[in-house]
């Protein structure tokens, strides 16, 4: 079959893969002039198989008013009118529940585990140069309270299939020498060995040398413009340029763009961007950066060191379609970096970047059909669209090609979104 792949980031280019994988012709459009230049250009870089659980959770809805009001919060609100908006943000408050978060983390971690698996067996069969590194992930704890919390969920985490050890102040430093400066600031750390870490914006590149040997056709700098229903449940593309494409299949991977272009089919998928940030630091100093992930709880900034450069990431900013850098989150964010490794690097000649994240209230992908025989989505990742990249992209292969998945496809269907 011919499909065409709206989007080429990661997850567009993993569903590509498994689709030419299964023996079908795929072409690929983008607006961009190459792949992983939007979302998967720069993003926080860890794999976080184990730690997939959702923003929303049962104590997020007691802090907002507190971010509102702190212009350096993890999280940040711009007030909107936009029903969609209103929408998006009462589904989210309903889904800030212990027992929907505990649902939501149980069928994410069945995607992870699987997109781990499918991950090493990629890097296997194509000897993908992505800078990985299986070195294992400490999220660091400042205070007792969160650090006993995140102790008494280690029982939980383990029935799961989540190996995880809780270390004190000096097993933390330890395991990772360069955390030795925040001695006083460390309560305690969770450690997990099977996390991992790589350059998504290689991963990308690496895959278009894939598929390009793949017979795949890359149609960079065309845009969409909209999407044409033909009146027999099948759908067309109508670019920019009004140029119309047609195939046996369409699959929408446009991320935060997917909402706006799906709703005149009357497709309402509840997809908003959430603006994160993140500095490339080219590493000076090797002794006082990380060699293990680490992801710092309480300031929600996290570190991942790709081959000779340090990636920073952090902030969550709910503030539309803006893809601008905003200098104050920047400024933040640095702020913080210096502060847990001050001699890594000149954070002066870090990379600065935005990205939007395309987010569920739930916090889970959309990987479906719709009421178009020939319209499917992948889509809704957010922030862990590398770590879910594989699996999602496997998944909707297996759905395209009639065949059964590893795991249940509805646990990621529209209606469960």
């Amino acid at each position: 079959m011919e499909i065409l792949i709206l989007g080429a980031g990661v997850i567009g280019l993993t569903t590509a893969y498994y689709l030419t994988e299964q023996g079908h012709k795929v072409s690929i459009l983008d607006k961009n002039p190459d792949v992983g230049l939007e979302t998967s250009y720069a993003n926080g870089a860890q794999l976080s198989y184990s730690y997939v659980a959702p923003l929303a959770g049962p104590g997020v809805i007691g802090k907002v008013p507190k971010w509102l009001l702190d212009p350096d919060s993890p999280l940040r609100f711009r007030p909107s009118l936009d029903p969609a908006d209103i929408c998006w943000n009462l589904r989210f408050m309903k889904a800030c529940n212990a027992v929907q978060s505990d649902k939501t983390t149980r069928e994410l971690l069945q995607l992870s585990f699987l997109s781990r698996d499918l991950l090493h067996t990629l890097m296997d069969t194509e000897k993908l140069d992505i800078d990985f590194q299986a070195s294992g992930k400490m999220v660091l704890h400042r205070s007792t309270e969160s650090f006993n919390s995140a102790v008494q969920l280690l029982d939980f985490q383990r029935q799961l299939g989540c190996e995880q050890f809780a270390l004190d102040t000096d097993e933390c430093i330890a395991k990772e020498p360069s955390l030795a400066p925040l001695k006083n600031q460390i309560t305690g750390g969770i450690y997990t060995p099977s996390e991992e870490a790589a350059d998504c914006f290689k991963f990308c590149q690496n895959l278009k040398t894939v598929l390009l040997n793949r017979g795949v056709e890359f149609l960079f700098e065309q845009e969409v413009g909209l999407l044409q229903n033909n009146g027999s449940s099948q759908v067309s593309v109508m670019l920019k340029n009004r140029e119309t494409l047609s195939a046996d299949h369409i699959v929408v991977a446009l991320g935060c763009e997917s909402t706006a272009l799906l709703k005149p089919l009357q497709i309402n998928v509840p997809v908003r961007p959430l603006k994160g940030y993140s500095l490339t630091l080219p590493i000076h100093n090797d002794s006082q950066a990380p060699h293990i992930s680490i992801t710092d709880f309480e300031r929600k900034v996290v570190y991942a060191r790709i081959g000779k450069r340090l990636r920073i990431a952090g902030m969550a900013d709910l503030v539309g379609m803006n893809k601008s850098i905003d200098p104050n989150r920047i400024k933040t964010l640095i702020k913080e970096a210096k502060a847990v490794f001050p001699e890594a690097g000149n954070y002066a000649q870090a990379e600065q970047w935005a990205g939007l994240r395309p987010a569920t209230p739930k916090g889970k992908p959309i990987i479906d059909g719709t009421q178009y025989k020939n319209l499917w989505l992948n889509i809704g990742q957010g922030a862990l669209g590398f770590t879910l990249a594989t699996g999602s992209g496997k998944l909707l292969a297996d759905k395209i090609s009639g065949k059964n998945p590893s795991i249940s496809g509805e646990l990621f269907s529209l209606n469960n979104a």
